[in-house]
């Protein structure tokens, strides 16, 4: 049978495609931006924190994620069915729309694996590489899953019964790895010498190159979400440039101001705050909102990421203040600057829609962030008591990367803790008792 028998469009399906490369490219600049941000002795332990989730999240999606997240509605709304559990059912002639299923649920995927990877930076430099290993896979089960078929599943409440809009993840991706981070973040508790000792990033270009990928891979996320070669991908991919740019000249504006100087670090986390907060609302408002959407995201955010210093939670790579703040401006915004000609329907405040759009998002803002926050606190105070979530002390002072992984990433972090000049990193990482 040919493609177009089967109703499969080939320009639709290159572009999904090609947008889901550049989703899952994103991972590993996540990987780069983060491993940048801590310290030289946790950088390896960053990385593979990304990096695993790529393998961990693959496993339950592929078994039973993508079947109960979008197969058809079996519990009022709040999950999907095991109809293609272990992808049964799902062979090459299987159409979702215009794109093969199979790749439609790939696509979906490389959502999945980044929004778990994002949570591991609001506990960087002193977790459990072991106890990590546990939480995706049950995290991404038990929380996103559901929540990703709330907000796109078929029958799922958000959209189908609430009517809030979501165009490419700011409830399932951001509010959900945000409020995720926040409730880990406060069951590991503070990293040792919080608010006390320096903590900047070791390797800034490493933070820009991370931020450039992201951006990047970020028109597949957006764009791609379309799921079609069509206007509506154009005016999401236009959205996203334009939000990442106002969210970047944001932040840098809060810095000169707040404290004389506009940074590197600022540049890089105001685009990410910018592109976060356009990711809801990328198919649902015009440039002009986009632009404004951006901005506030990064003016708002470079002032949340200050919140934990004075709230006394340790959100070490700025989850909460950037994720969970930025999704939260985004898909609340959508109630604002919603346009007809954009969502074929709903309409914002500012465009006669009076405030019932906003009052939806709102709602499920609420919803998955509370969902997400408690569910994540119950999973990791649970894994805590069983086998321990925190990092010991001596391994956290050390560094994640020796006593963990035996390998560190510059000579200089081996030197650093009092290795002779010339000795092989492995001979003193072996002295270190390793946890699992």
């Amino acid at each position: 049978m040919s493609l177009a028998a089967q109703g499969i469009d080939t320009g639709d399906t290159a572009w999904l495609l090609a947008a889901t490369a550049l989703v899952l490219l994103m991972t590993p600049g996540l990987a780069l931006f983060y491993g940048g941000m801590v310290r030289t002795k946790s950088v390896l332990n960053m990385l593979m924190m990304s990096f695993v989730s790529i393998a961990l999240v693959t496993v339950v999606w592929l078994v039973a994620g993508y079947s109960l997240a979008f197969g058809d509605d079996s519990f009022g709304g709040l999950i999907g069915n095991l109809e293609h559990a272990g992808m049964s059912g799902l062979g090459p002639g299987s159409v979702h729309g215009t794109v093969p299923t199979l790749l439609f649920a790939t696509f979906q995927l490389t959502f999945a694996i980044i929004t778990a990877a994002l949570i591991s930076g609001a506990i960087a430099d002193r977790a459990k590489f072991g106890a990590w290993l546990v939480f995706v896979p049950v995290w991404a089960l038990l929380v996103y899953v559901p929540v990703a078929h709330w907000v796109w599943g078929p029958g799922g409440w958000v959209l189908d019964r609430l009517g809030a809009l979501d165009f490419a993840g700011g409830l399932p991706v951001e509010i959900t790895s945000g409020a995720s981070g926040l409730a880990l973040a406060l069951v590991l508790g503070p990293r040792l010498g919080f608010k006390k000792d320096a903590m900047r990033p070791h390797n800034l270009p490493m933070v820009v190159l991370g931020a450039g990928l992201l951006w990047f891979g970020w028109f597949g996320f957006n764009a791609g979400s379309a799921l079609g070669a069509n206007g509506l991908a154009a005016a999401a991919f236009l959205n996203t440039l334009a939000a990442g740019c106002t969210g970047l000249l944001g932040w840098l504006f809060v810095e000169q101001k707040r404290d004389g100087h506009p940074t590197t670090l600022g540049a890089a986390s105001g685009a990410v705050a910018g592109l976060v907060a356009i990711t809801p609302s990328c198919g649902s408002v015009s440039l002009l909102g986009a632009l404004v959407v951006g901005l506030a995201a990064g003016v708002v955010c470079s002032y949340a990421v200050g919140w934990k210093f004075r709230l006394n939670y340790d959100d070490s790579l700025d989850v909460v203040g950037v994720h969970l703040v930025g999704g939260v401006i985004g898909t609340l915004l959508i109630g604002v600057f919603a346009e007809k000609a954009m969502t074929g329907g709903a309409e914002g405040l500012l465009y006669g829609g009076g405030l019932a759009q906003l009052g939806k998002q709102l709602v499920a803002v609420v919803a998955v962030g509370a969902y997400a926050f408690l569910m994540t606190y119950g999973i990791g105070k649970l894994i805590d008591k069983v086998m321990g979530f925190r990092a010991d002390e001596e391994h956290e002072h050390t560094g994640l990367d020796l006593t963990v992984h035996a390998e560190t990433a510059y000579d200089h972090g081996v030197l650093g803790h009092g290795a002779p000049v010339g000795a092989s990193p492995v001979p003193s990482a072996q002295k270190v008792k390793t946890q699992a």
